[in-house]
């Protein structure tokens, strides 16, 4: 119970300077973080303490199957069907590109590795995390239509990559049956069973939330829980069919507005007062791993990490908005405020859960944990400093330039958006 205790005394100690700390470049994922880091090189009898670690591990894949519902709930598919929309450029071109460098730049890096366990490392670290770059989101200093299409990136970019892992680790994985045993075994029960579950309390879920709501039978306050029960829902069923429970959620997420249109703006409202919690206890579980793990590091760790977070991460974004007439500005911008973070954590816990084999595994683990850690940092300390610089930019620009275009619409996250981009 001490990791549990010295977590909620710091969610307690949080919430009492909160507003102070906004108006800082110490965001809540660097503090729980460097958190989790201190508490186990002060406490260092907790390091082989597993049972807590696994408390923690439950909490955040409880806290992912939410973030992935959440996200597909509120997502308006028509506003990524046109190629021109900056998110659909960002979620097509730009990821594809993203998983392929990233898994070159990882066979590069690491020799050791095979393309698919590559692959596995490219998938995991594929998705962003809009939590990190909240700053940039909420900043009235950013364009709008640039501020959208960060976030839609992140909000669907975490879902997108679940398949693509799923899909490396059945490759990656024995297969003494021959034949691809292990890549039909992954269709059908880690996508097939986790897309049917999906679509089965999605559909059915939110016909009756739909039915009871238009026949007055519940209450609004009750509302919201009945939204957030059905991707809890998505885990249970998943669990028993060994499905993805990711897959099951992101898809229930889709399928619910079919009955139930107002889901979305439930589960964001129970994602922003509760998420947190969760989000946070994912951070300080990360801090603890990294300080165990610390000494296994090395260089080349951190060469990925740099590699990623920059090259693999600008080049596709770069590429994506070719056509765009985005300044060179905007497109450094955009491109580097692609932090990744809790989706990475998870999903590189449930890599790690899954009990594989591959000689690459503690590779994969520790490349992870660096370039998830530089980004923590790396991007929270440079928000500031880079909306000041980018808003000047901005600035500049001419009247007609697209950062600077008239904002109309709505878009999947409920913002405005701008014609025809």
């Amino acid at each position: 119970m001490t990791l549990i205790t010295i977590f909620i005394v710091l969610i307690f100690l949080h919430s009492l300077f909160s507003a102070r700390l906004e108006r800082t470049v110490f965001t809540p994922p660097i503090l729980f973080t460097a958190a989790g880091m201190l508490t186990l090189l002060l406490l260092p009898e907790l390091r082989d303490r597993k049972g807590n670690i696994e408390i923690f591990l439950r909490v955040a894949e409880v806290g992912l199957t939410l973030l992935l519902f959440t996200d597909a709930s509120r997502t308006d598919l028509k506003v990524l069907k046109h190629i021109r929309n900056l998110p659909a450029r960002l979620l097509s071109v730009g990821m594809l590109l993203t998983l392929l460098l990233g898994a070159l730049g990882a066979l590069v890096v690491f020799q050791q590795l095979t393309i698919w366990e590559a692959g596995i490392l490219a998938a995991i670290l594929a998705p962003t995390d809009a939590g990190l770059g909240q700053i940039i989101v909420n900043s009235p200093r950013v364009p709008m239509k640039i501020r959208q299409a960060l976030n839609v990136e992140a909000g669907l970019n975490d879902g997108l990559s679940v398949p693509f892992l799923l899909f490396f680790m059945a490759l990656a994985a024995p297969d003494p049956e021959g034949h691809g045993a292990n890549l039909f075994r992954f269709i059908i029960e880690q996508l097939g069973y986790g897309a049917f579950i999906g679509i089965a309390i999605g559909l059915s879920g939110g016909w009756l939330l739909g039915w009871v709501g238009r026949n007055n039978w519940m209450a609004a306050s009750s509302q919201q829980l009945g939204v957030v029960a059905l991707p809890l829902f998505c885990m249970v069923a998943s669990e028993a069919a060994e499905a993805s429970m990711f897959i099951a959620a992101f898809v229930a997420g889709l399928a619910v507005q079919v009955g139930f249109k107002e889901a979305g703006k439930h589960s964001v409202e129970f994602t922003e007062e509760w998420g947190q919690l969760f989000n946070l206890s994912v951070f300080f579980l990360f801090g603890l791993l990294v300080a165990r793990d610390w000494q296994q590091f090395n260089l080349s760790h951190v060469v990925y990490a740099v590699i990623s977070l920059t090259v693999v991460r600008m080049l596709p974004v770069a590429v994506s908005l070719i056509g765009t007439r985005l300044s060179r500005a905007t497109v450094l911008f955009m491109g580097w405020f692609g932090p990744r973070g809790l989706a990475s954590i998870v999903l590189g816990l449930v890599f790690l859960e899954q009990g594989t084999q591959q000689p690459g595994a503690p590779t994969i683990r520790l490349a992870v944990m660096m370039t998830v850690l530089l980004s923590i940092f790396a991007h929270g300390f440079s928000a500031l400093p880079g909306i000041n610089l980018y808003a000047a930019k901005v600035a500049m620009l001419a009247a007609d330039a697209p950062e600077r275009q008239e904002i109309v619409g709505k878009t999947a996250d409920g913002l405005e958006k701008t014609p025809g981009n």
